[in-house]
C-alpha cells in the first residue's frame, strides 16, 4: 500500500502575517539606522573641524600669529583680491592640500576651461568671487560637512561650513578700520585704532591675532563654528536678512519676520539677499563676514542679520545635526553646543551703538570693558572678556 504525503504550506493568513512583522521590524529598523549614519556624519564633521584646528596651531608655530580673515594682496598692482580672502586660504598647506596652495600662491595661467590667460592671475589670485579661477571653485572636503546635502554647480565658487568666531560685536568689523586698499581709517569711532574695542572675537577682519591676545584662556574660548550653506530655500539659518538698521536695535528685533506656519523659513516680504551667490557659507575664499565669519550673539541655529551684502552684521552658527552645531575651541578642541546655551539678554544690542535701554550715548562707548550681555554663549565668543566659564563643556 502506497502513503501519500500532505503537502505543507503557508496559508494567506499566515504569509500576511510574516509580511506584517517584517514590516514593523523594518519601521523600527530605519530610525535606528538613520540615527547611525547621522552619527556617523557628525563625527566625520567634528573630524573636519580637528584638522582645521591642527592646522591653525601648526600655523601659529610657524608664523607666530593666526591666519588673517579678509586678507591677501591689496593696491598698489595691476591686479589684487581686495583684501577679501578668508582664514581658510591660509591654513591649507598645514592641512595637506599643498598642490591647492602652490596654485594658489604663484602665478595661474589658465581659466576655468583649461584655455591659456595672458597675464596670468596674480599670486594669491584674484577677488574670491572670480568664477574663471579654478582654485576658488576647487572644492576642498575638510571644509564641507558631510550632513550638509547643498550641492553646487561645477562652474560656481566651492563652499565652507566652517566660520572665523568675531565674538560678541560686529559694529563696523566688517573692514575694522581698514579699507580694500589697505589703508587704515584714523576715525575714532570706526577707524583701526578706534573699532579695536569691538574686535571682541578671536579673529579681527584685516588683522592678525596671536594666542597670547586670548586673554580668557585658549580651552575658554571659540575659535571657530559650524555654518550651514545658504540652500535659497528661505530659510532662517541659512539665508540672511538685509536691515539697515541693524547695529542699532537688539538682536531678537527680527524674531516675528519668521514664517508663523513654519518658523523654518522667513516669512513672505521679508528683505533677504536672495542672490544664489551670496549667503552662508556660498565661498570658501571670501573673508567678508557673510560667508566666512559668525558671532556668538544669536544662539545656534538662529537667524542672521545684516546692513546690506559685505556690510557689518550678527551671523549665527548654524548646522544640519540635530539640536545644535560644533564650536572649534582655540585649544584645538571640538565641542557640540546644543541650541538652548545660555545666550543671556537678547535685548541688549550688541555694543557700540546703543545701551539695553535704546539711549545712545554719542560717543559709542556702551559696553567697552563690560562682560559679554549675551551670557556663556557671549562669554565663549570673547578673547578677553575676563568672564568666569563655570560650565564643563566637553563633557
Amino acid at each position: 500500500m502506497k502513503l501519500s504525503r500532505k503537502r505543507q504550506a503557508f496559508t494567506l493568513v499566515e504569509l500576511l502575517v510574516v509580511i506584517a512583522i517584517i514590516g514593523v521590524l523594518v519601521g523600527l529598523l530605519l530610525p535606528a539606522v538613520q540615527a547611525a549614519r547621522e552619527a556617523a556624519r557628525r563625527m566625520s564633521c567634528s573630524n573636519n573641524f580637528k584638522q582645521i584646528g591642527l592646522s591653525l596651531h601648526n600655523y601659529h608655530s610657524a608664523y607666530k600669529n593666526l591666519p588673517m580673515n579678509s586678507g591677501g594682496t591689496h593696491a598698489p598692482g595691476p591686479q589684487h583680491n581686495r583684501f577679501n580672502l578668508s582664514w581658510l586660504v591660509g591654513t591649507l598647506p598645514f592641512m595637506e592640500q599643498q598642490a591647492l596652495w602652490e596654485q594658489i600662491s604663484n602665478p595661474f595661467a589658465f581659466n576655468r576651461n583649461g584655455s591659456a590667460r595672458n597675464p596670468p592671475f596674480p599670486a594669491m589670485g584674484p577677488v574670491p568671487w572670480d568664477e574663471q579661477y579654478q582654485p576658488w571653485l576647487t572644492q576642498v572636503p575638510t571644509y564641507r560637512c558631510p550632513s550638509d546635502p547643498v550641492e553646487r554647480s561645477f562652474n560656481r565658487v566651492a563652499f565652507t561650513n566652517y566660520s572665523a568666531c568675531q565674538g560678541d560685536a560686529f559694529f563696523e568689523q566688517h573692514h575694522a578700520g581698514v579699507n580694500n586698499n589697505g589703508d587704515a581709517s584714523g576715525s575714532g569711532t570706526w577707524g583701526e585704532e578706534g573699532g579695536a574695542r569691538w574686535a571682541r572675537g578671536v579673529f579681527r577682519t584685516r588683522h592678525f591675532t596671536k594666542f597670547r591676545d586670548i586673554k580668557d584662556g585658549l580651552s575658554n574660548t571659540i575659535a571657530a563654528g559650524e555654518n550651514v550653506v545658504n540652500d535659497l530655500s528661505r530659510e532662517v539659518k541659512s539665508m540672511v536678512r538685509n536691515d539697515g538698521n541693524v547695529g542699532n536695535v537688539p538682536p531678537n528685533s527680527w524674531e516675528n519676520d519668521a514664517d508663523p506656519t513654519n518658523p523654518q523659513m522667513w516669512a513672505t516680504g521679508v528683505n533677504l539677499d536672495a542672490s544664489r551667490n551670496h549667503g552662508r557659507g556660498r565661498r570658501w575664499p571670501d573673508g567678508r563676514m557673510q560667508f566666512s565669519s559668525f558671532h556668538t550673539i544669536r544662539p545656534p541655529n538662529s537667524y542672521s542679520v545684516q546692513r546690506g551684502h559685505g556690510n557689518f552684521g550678527h551671523f549665527s552658527a548654524s548646522s544640519r545635526h540635530q539640536g545644535g552645531a560644533h564650536v572649534l575651541m582655540a585649544d584645538g578642541a571640538v565641542i557640540f553646543l546644543t541650541d538652548s546655551i545660555e545666550a543671556g539678554n537678547q535685548n541688549a544690542v550688541a555694543y557700540g551703538r546703543r545701551d539695553p535701554n535704546g539711549i545712545d550715548p554719542g560717543n559709542h562707548d556702551w559696553g567697552v570693558g563690560q562682560e559679554s550681555p549675551f551670557g556663556l554663549w557671549g562669554a565663549l565668543g570673547t578673547k578677553a572678556g575676563r568672564e568666569t566659564v563655570e560650565e564643563q563643556l566637553n563633557q
